[in-house]
Parts: C-alpha cells; structure tokens; sequence
C-alpha cells in the first residue's frame, strides 16, 4: 500500500555531529520515510523540530540537492540573504553545490513539522559557520581534515 503511517516509522532523533556542535540538533526528531516507502532513488524524512530546535548546522551540500516542504508550524530559514520565515504550505529548494549555507531554526513555542528531500549525499558537506566539514567515506573532520 503507497500509504505510510508515520506511527509505524521509528522516530529518532540520532546525530552524527561531533558533540561541540551536536546540542542545537538535540530536540530534532525524524523519520526516515524512503527506506519504510521501499524508495531507492532519493531520502525523505518526516521532520519534527521542538521549539528552539535546529534542523542542522547551517550546511550546503557539493553533490545533493535538497527540497524542504513545510506542514506545520514555523521555521526561520536562515542563509546568506538572511532570514526568512517559512510557514505550512511553503517549500524551499538548495540546489547543489551553491555555496549557500542554510538551516532551519524553530525559534517559536510550537513544534515546527516539515518533509525534507534529497539524493542520500555521497559527497562533501561544507559548514560555513564552524569548523567542520564531512568528508565522502571519512565522516565529520575539521576544515583542514584533521579528525575530532
């Protein structure tokens, strides 16, 4: 059946970070919809960000693109151009490789809930803010690849 009960769908809320920048992802909890939906070509996963919760470290992608479809409550997009409010029914798009860092922040007293998709990213991953880059095969290292 094409339908999925999110219910059925573990929910975790797992980080890969190293710990100094892991505390801001803390409250983000998800579900990996394309394993449970059998879907091989690209990731989807159901969002919750609890109030003050970020959805990662402001971060771009070399070899993904990313698409954000909001359902619920309200996130502020923070990016190079700024900050921009996203409510239900908004979508962003970060094509790859644009150099523009982004995240999104759950400033609000209200959970925030979005479905996040992208091609499962087998390349870099640049954070612009932090020392801290992912290297394809080697996980999360600093800037000049020296490991935590």
């Amino acid at each position: 059946m094409p339908k999925l009960y999110l219910d059925t769908i573990p929910q975790i809320n797992a980080t890969g970070y190293p710990p100094e920048y892991a505390g801001v992802v803390q409250e983000r909890w998800y579900r990996r919809l394309a394993p449970a939906a059998g879907l091989s070509d690209f990731g989807a996963s159901h969002v919750v960000l609890k109030p003050g919760a970020w959805s990662a470290q402001r971060h771009w992608h070399a070899g993904e693109d990313e698409l954000v479809v909001m359902i619920a409550g309200e996130a502020v997009l923070v990016d190079d151009d700024g900050e921009t409010p996203l409510r239900a029914g908004d979508v962003a798009a970060f094509p790859m490789n644009d150099g523009n860092g982004h995240v999104l922040q759950n400033r609000g007293d209200a959970d925030c809930v979005y479905v996040a998709i992208g091609k499962p990213s087998v390349t870099d991953c640049h954070y612009p803010d932090i020392d801290l880059h992912l290297f394809p095969g080697e996980g999360f290292r600093r800037k000049d690849g020296s490991a935590f």
